[in-house]
């Protein structure tokens, strides 16, 4: 039976290129200030490291997980590539413990690999692994996507809303949450017209 680990594999395996880009998410673009300068980062569910990399490059120590063994050679080699290094983890998030309050900010970017359950235990983990004071940048798809299918999961139940990230992040300061639709050119996993959510949640300081 083909498991998430193997069917991301054989997907990041199956082309030399990088399915979703080397480019990081204009989301994170966009919002980089509001990291702390030299801080220490998660980056949960991150393939192929475009996005672990870009943040690595502006001074911050990352930790970057993937259930994907062939995903973080990508991003190794990615990282060599940049020049910078990042501190690269195989590992699944349904049997992960959640560091506690280790991390300036947990950036997860198009994680929507998850069923409401699994999603739920790991919002909980991001929420706990941020500092108080932390940030939380989460970024993916709303129910829309499913019109335009340029990327993302078929599931709508995986598919973020407005609605249930202010229900999920409402013990945090929800400083950003945006849903529109831009177009996307991120390789071949994400391209076109795309209905997008950001949000960005702080951790109460106390």
């Amino acid at each position: 039976m083909a498991t998430a680990s193997t069917g991301w594999d054989a997907r990041y395996a199956a082309t030399p290129d990088y399915v979703f880009g080397t480019a990081p998410s204009r989301f994170l673009l966009n919002h980089a200030a509001a990291l702390t300068p030299g801080g220490r980062i998660l980056a949960p569910a991150d393939g192929e490291g475009r996005n672990s990399v870009y943040l690595a490059s502006l001074g911050h120590e990352v930790v970057a997980t993937d259930i994907s063994p062939s995903g973080q050679d990508k991003a190794r080699r990615l990282a060599l590539e940049a020049g910078v290094e990042v501190d690269f983890r195989v590992q699944d998030l349904k049997d992960w413990t959640w560091p506690r309050a280790a991390y300036d900010a947990v950036a997860a970017v198009f994680i929507q690999f998850a069923d409401p359950d699994f999603r739920d235990q790991i919002f909980e983990g991001m929420k706990a692994a941020v500092k108080p004071g932390g940030l939380i940048l989460l970024h993916g798809y709303t129910p829309r996507q499913l019109e335009y299918g340029t990327g993302g999961p078929p599931q709508i139940e995986n598919l973020y809303t407005p609605e249930l990230l202010r229900r999920a992040f409402g013990d945090f300061e929800i400083v950003t949450l945006d849903a529109y639709d831009a177009d996307l050119d991120e390789g071949a996993g994400h391209s076109g017209r795309s209905a997008l959510i950001d949000l960005i949640a702080r951790r109460p300081p106390t």
